[in-house]
């Protein structure tokens, strides 16, 4: 496995940091120069683990960096800034009854959450954002598969 870049946008996608790219863990495919995404983005947007995408070589930074996505996994990201330790729970429960995975930065304040293909989120959605609201986090829905969506956004 190696890292790929993926730029921001003005400096940032999400509204959680001030970074020029995020690096996300790839793994190689049987195609040149095509990889598949296997951590889940903490600030670039419209892409999930698991998604397949093309990058390139730019030689002046030394680093491969993402140039399109080519295939989407089923797999959807969200992005929730956590205030504090007592809006752990009551996220951590919706997660977990969605059978979602989720890593964490910033001493746990920022969560990338990964909803597998399986989960019914679209149905869970009002619970998770009811949850958010109440806690005082705030959700970004960075890449919602199709099968995951609906009509009330």
């Amino acid at each position: 496995m190696f890292k790929v870049a993926f730029d921001l946008r003005d400096g940032t996608e999400s509204g959680f940091a001030a970074a020029s790219a995020e690096r996300l863990w790839t793994e190689k495919t049987t195609t040149r120069m095509v990889v598949q995404v296997r951590n889940i983005p903490f600030f670039v947007q419209g892409v999930a683990f698991g998604d397949t995408v093309r990058v390139r070589a730019d030689h002046d930074r030394r680093e491969l960096v993402f140039e399109e996505l080519l295939a989407r996994s089923g797999h959807s990201t969200v992005q929730i800034n956590i205030p504090g330790q007592d809006a752990v729970a009551p996220i951590e429960a919706v997660l977990q009854q969605l059978g979602c995975s989720w890593e964490t930065a910033s001493a746990g304040k920022l969560w990338a959450v990964d909803v597998p293909p399986e989960a019914d989120y679209a149905s869970a959605r009002a619970a998770l954002l009811l949850v958010v609201a109440k806690v005082g986090a705030v959700l970004e829905e960075a890449s919602i598969a199709a099968h995951h969506s609906n009509n009330d956004r």
